[in-house]
């Protein structure tokens, strides 16, 4: 399906995907409107260490392991995506650090991904997640793009239907609304997600810039420390629960002991995945409907290929060489969805 340039587009969803396909469709001419409930800031991408590090990835998360290659590719495009929008790009790393034998486990699957078994790894980068959020937000409000507070409930083309029952006409409507989506009301592949729910810590920043990754905790530095994550898989409450950061807490205590944690504030966040930990990136069986939703905790690792991508299938353009690893219908869930009559 070819879209031409000028139609509207609604995007649910202001996180780390909605927001980069809305600047990349706005810059290519489509009119586009964003719809999220929460305030700018307040969902998963905000609530996130802003990491772009495929090596740490596949070294602590299973799901993610396969996908070294893929996740290497969309790093890569942040330079040129970042530049111009005052998105700072942060080089020093993430360095290994913890037990002798941890580190000599850790040592062993960087040989298995056939890298060298360094302390150090170079490669991974990160960001500033909220100041990033900003940037995207205020570089698409530039090129064109509006910003609403409202949740999207269902979807017709040529019919949008807003929480409160109001009706916007729109062409097409890109789904990136994380786990609110799950429910297959705006497309049925959503029904292949699940949540899980991250909390992290924050406290005020200490000196340095590389982040330490250790035995069930990283500390990535920035304005304030982020010190994370939960992976609370099934769970959609955005309650904060301090018995769920104990190991957390006691995982960072093992590499800062003078941490004052106790202080520490926390952030929760929910995030969508899918059992690949890949998310659905493509058309939709609802008519209309375009999926950029389910990046379990690659959000903003992977916003730039996603974006690229959902323009791609917009414009009629090939979506490059991950399109078939991310296609959105490649579950075939079957599971009943509305369009909001």
């Amino acid at each position: 399906m070819t879209v031409q340039s000028g139609v509207r587009i609604a995007v649910a969803g202001a996180g780390a995907l909605g927001s980069a396909a809305a600047l990349r469709l706005a810059r290519a001419g489509f009119q586009v409107t964003v719809f999220d409930p929460a305030a700018p800031g307040d969902n998963a991408s905000g609530v996130a260490a802003g990491m772009l590090a495929p090596v740490s990835e596949a070294l602590f998360d299973p799901a993610s392991r396969d996908h070294l290659d893929l996740m290497r590719r969309a790093r890569d495009l942040w330079p040129a995506f970042a530049e111009g929008l005052g998105i700072e790009i942060h080089r020093a790393g993430v360095r290994i650090e913890g037990s002798e034998t941890w580190r000599e486990q850790v040592g062993r699957k960087l040989l298995d991904l056939d890298l060298p078994a360094d302390e150090t790894i170079p490669e991974d980068w990160r960001i500033e997640a909220r100041p990033a959020l900003a940037a995207l937000r205020a570089a698409a409000e530039a090129a064109g793009a509006r910003f609403e507070v409202e949740a999207v409930e269902g979807f017709a083309p040529g019919r949008l239907l807003l929480a409160g029952g109001r009706i916007e006409t729109f062409d097409i409507l890109v789904v990136a609304t994380g786990p609110g989506a799950r429910d297959g009301q705006l497309a049925p592949e959503t029904a292949a997600l699940a949540p899980i729910k991250g909390q992290l810590l924050r406290m005020p920043s200490r000196e340095g810039d590389v982040v330490v990754r250790g035995e069930g905790v990283y500390l990535a530095p920035g304005a304030t420390l982020a010190v994370g994550a939960t992976m609370e898989a099934g769970r959609d409450d955005l309650e904060p629960d301090a018995s769920a950061t104990q190991a957390l807490r006691a995982a960072a205590w093992a590499l800062r002991p003078d941490l004052d944690l106790d202080a520490a504030s926390i952030e929760v966040g929910v995030r969508a995945t899918t059992s690949d930990g890949l998310p659905l990136v493509g058309w939709s069986k609802a008519p209309g409907v375009m999926l950029a939703v389910g990046a379990r905790r690659n959000g903003w690792l992977l916003a730039p290929l996603v974006a690229d991508m959902v323009a791609a299938y917009l414009k009629g353009d090939h979506p490059g060489p991950d399109a078939a690893a991310m296609d959105a219908r490649r579950f075939e869930k079957s599971a009943p969805f509305s369009l909001g009559e």
